[in-house]
């Protein structure tokens, strides 16, 4: 049985970011229904793909690729009997996906409300009708992407067209899971806001930790966001390949993969960690580019994998396809569309084994369900708690997870973000490690384990217990602190887990009903499960690098470091399914998290739409299927404009502000299939309009004609952004040392029930002895509480 079954959600939004979300849920089994606008229908029903373009609301594939297993109804809202039947169906649900502020709410009290929106609900009115481009540009990942940026090339668009709103969609899914686990137990709705623009910015936490505190200062150039390193994409026989090196151990391996040539005696075995100089990083790419040049992808990146090397292959669309790994875990699943036909579907990246999520249906056709929904009653047993579990922290904050307890035995950026979003939704989070064995972020950026800047940044609220898990006493302890718990989070190599005797199964022994998440780059099994990389290497192999460059020119991809966070945060939701599910039903599970995987689900439609239509896709620049102009062009002292023009009144305000009345009567721009068809030459025109004007003035000049548009953000324009402080996505915590410090928050607002965050990142070991006393010597209640 799939996981949220017996969960209805009314999902009213119409944007690829509510309908994200809506399928978040949907796949794992929530009864999700569509509410639709009589004739047109959501407006991503004619968004390209138009793989089918005849077919009227049936034909496109995005929208065939965000409403699966969703059932879609037909209501004027705008008609007093239609709104008031509206009322009707959501006093039916649990839950609520807008795209707008509604006050509907106030009506259902017991109801959660998720509103997605560009910049969140208090925004001005000016940023509603931004586009995608302009959230990523205004978060900073657009200024910093590509990595290794040529700074006389305009800033990109990153994979695909809408990596703001999956995002978004992710952590509105994982707040609307941890709602309804709140819900279950107080009885309470909740009112969210999700703004695109902040979640895109704490997927950030570890970058811009160190610039808010100042103690790495950010210049304000496109380099920024990138690591130092010869780190790359090299052309080899049928495609590119990207190697990532970072240590002595990777380089050793380089060494002899490569033969150990006489060109490489110019470099000490420790160069990485202390002599990274932009001449030998040219030395050494000009070295690799011609060893690999000749090579297959795959066969090269097998014989550095074998010598613990991170060079892999940079995958298109379809080489995931064919990929033994994808097939291996059935990441596609075969779904027959009545008019768009047979496909392979990406699914979800993670692996939920008493629940798995399915896409047991196609997108619906507009109003499919109409008759269904509103002449058959709609009343549904209530949702009851089988069994509650919930303990009490030593430190109650609020929260829809308060009363959960998870145990942390992860590293480095991926597992303690998921670890993060957990503490900052209430859960009490606690870190195991070690004075001989820290965690490994205590060692980056700083001599002080407890004042290292990276783990910091993103371990607020999390609780450490200094235990030896090698030694029996130790493990004893461990054993004790999952039985009086509710999820185990570890993103450890392949097989240390078992090795160690906390597979899966040694901890059902422990607790039956735990659950146990693993995040591994591949998942937990597969033939490639051996295999070493890191964040830019799962975002080659899942299809992204390969999307991210200019027309006609190589891969290039995003900054170096994204990827971990939202693997996280895929971990985090999941992790909260599976939560859900155990209070409906009594039963844990194991959840296998693949973080490569994950990547691949935030470029879903391009990948169905390589599927239906057979067409190789590749870098575009910033070119838009439906939107035109759709880029960023140059201002003064290095600084770009990023704009997105949606439909012909756009234009016009577009032209207006820019005084560019030749523009305005160039018959090759009057119509948006014009403009696309000349789109090279009009963004040259454009680039000639904006250059040496100031970024900001313009494009507040452009918001107020309605243009969605926005500087392309630096670091330093991210930092002091007053709507993120407004928001309180940054906020002050304590701190061990200066007495507080300044940290990014949650992406989220919760009307009712917000979790207090105000507790900076621990101290190695600094709550020992209240795991040791307070929770592992508490007699243990019936039902597993304390």
């Amino acid at each position: 049985m799939a996981a949220l079954v017996g969960i209805r959600i009314v999902e009213l939004a119409e944007t690829v970011a509510g309908e994200y979300c809506g399928k978040l849920l949907s796949d794992f089994g929530a009864d999700v229904i569509k509410v639709e606008a009589p004739g047109r229908g959501s407006p991503t029903r004619t968004m390209a793909p138009l793989v089918a373009a005849d077919a009227g609301p049936e034909g496109s594939a995005l929208f065939a690729y965000l409403n699966t297993n969703k059932r879609s109804v037909v209501l004027d809202d705008d008609s007093t009997a239609g709104a008031e039947r509206l009322h009707e169906l959501i006093a039916t649900a649990d839950a609520v996906i807008e795209d707008r502020a509604s006050g509907r709410s106030r009506r259902h009290p017991d109801v959660v409300f998720c509103s997605i929106t560009p910049f969140g609900l208090d925004a001005p009115d000016e940023l509603a009708n931004a586009k995608s481009l302009n959230v990523f540009h205004a978060s900073g990942w657009g200024y910093h992407t590509p990595s290794h940026a040529d700074p006389d090339k305009p800033p990109l668009q990153g994979p695909g067209r809408f990596l703001a709103d999956y995002e978004a969609g992710l952590d509105a899914a994982l707040c609307v899971a941890a709602c309804l686990f709140g819900r279950l137990h107080t009885g309470r709705g909740e009112a969210i806001d999700i703004s695109q623009h902040a979640v895109l910015v704490s997927r950030a936490d570890c970058i811009l930790g160190r610039f808010i505190t100042g103690e790495v200062p950010a210049t304000g150039g496109r380099d920024d966001y990138d690591q130092a390193g010869p780190a790359s994409f090299f052309a080899c026989a049928d495609g590119h390949v990207y190697l990532y090196m970072t240590s002595r151990a990777h380089w050793l391996g380089v060494k002899e993969l490569l033969g150990h040539p006489d060109w490489l005696a110019a470099f000490d075995d420790d160069w990485l960690e202390f002599s990274v100089t932009a001449e030998k990083v040219a030395a050494f790419r000009q070295g690799f580019a011609a060893w690999v040049r000749g090579l297959p992808k795959d066969r090269a990146a097998d014989e550095a994998q074998r010598l613990g090397v991170p060079l892999v292959p940079v995958n298109e669309a379809a080489d995931l396809q064919r990929s033994e790994q994808y097939r291996h875990r059935r990441f596609f699943r075969n779904v027959s569309h009545p008019v768009l036909g047979d496909a392979a579907y990406p699914t979800v990246p993670y692996i939920l084994g008493a629940s798995p999520a399915e896409i047991t249906s196609a997108a619906p056709a507009l109003g499919q369900h109409t008759s269904q929904v509103t002449d058959r009653p709609a009343d549904r047993p209530p949702l009851a708690v089988k069994t509650s579990q919930l303990k009490p922290p030593r430190d109650a904050r609020g929260g829809p997870l308060q009363g959960v307890r998870v145990v942390e035995l992860t590293k480095v950026w991926a597992g303690p973000y998921a670890g993060k979003l957990l503490a900052m939704l209430g859960a009490e989070v606690i870190k195991i490690e070690t004075a001989a064995n820290p965690e490994e972020m205590r060692a980056y950026g700083g001599t002080d384990i407890n004042h290292a800047p990276y783990f910091l940044s993103i371990n607020p609220e999390i609780l450490s217990v200094d235990l030896d898990i090698k030694s029996p006493e130790g493990m004893a302890r461990l054993r004790e602190l999952i039985a009086r718990s509710d999820v185990v989070i570890n993103n450890l190599r392949p097989g240390a887990m078992e090795r160690q005797g906390l597979g899966y199964e040694r901890l059902k022994a422990v607790k039956p009903d735990i659950i146990s998440v693993s995040i591994k780059m591949w998942g937990n099994d597969g033939p490639l499960g051996h295999q070493t990389g890191y964040a830019p290497c799962f975002a080659a192999l899942a299809g992204l690098a390969a999307l991210v460059g200019y027309p006609g020119g190589r891969p290039l991809g995003m900054s170096m470091r994204y990827g971990d966070s939202t693997v996280g945060a895929a971990a985090a939701y999941a992790a909260v399914v599976a939560l859900l599910h155990r209070e409906l039903t009594g039963a844990g599970q194991f959840v296998d998290v693949s973080a490569v995987e994950t990547l691949s689900s935030m470029i879903g439609d391009s990948l169905l739409e390589q599927s239906l239509t057979g067409k190789p896709l590749g870098p575009n620049g910033n070119r838009h299927a439906d939107l035109c102009p759709h880029g960023c062009y140059p201002c003064a002292s290095g600084s770009w404009v990023a704009l997105a023009v949606a439909n012909d009144a756009e234009w016009r305000g577009l032209c207006d502000a820019l005084e560019a009345d030749g523009l305005a009567r160039d018959p090759r721009y009057a119509t948006m299939d014009g403009r696309r068809r000349h789109a090279e030459a009009l963004d040259e025109e454009l680039a000639r309009l904006t250059r040496g004007r100031d970024a900001d003035g313009l494009a507040r000049r452009l918001r107020a004609a309605g243009v969605p548009a926005n500087k392309s953000a630096t670091a330093l324009d991210v930092i002091v952004d007053q709507g993120l402080w407004d928001r309180e996505l940054y906020r002050f915590v304590s701190d061990h040392r200066e007495g507080q410090r300044p940290i990014l928050g949650p992406s989220w607002r919760m009307e009712r029930s917000p979790t207090r965050i105000d507790r900076g990142a621990p101290d190695l070991g600094e709550d020992t002895d209240y795991v040791l006393r307070d929770i592992l010597c508490a007699r243990s209640p019936a039902g597993g509480g304390r």
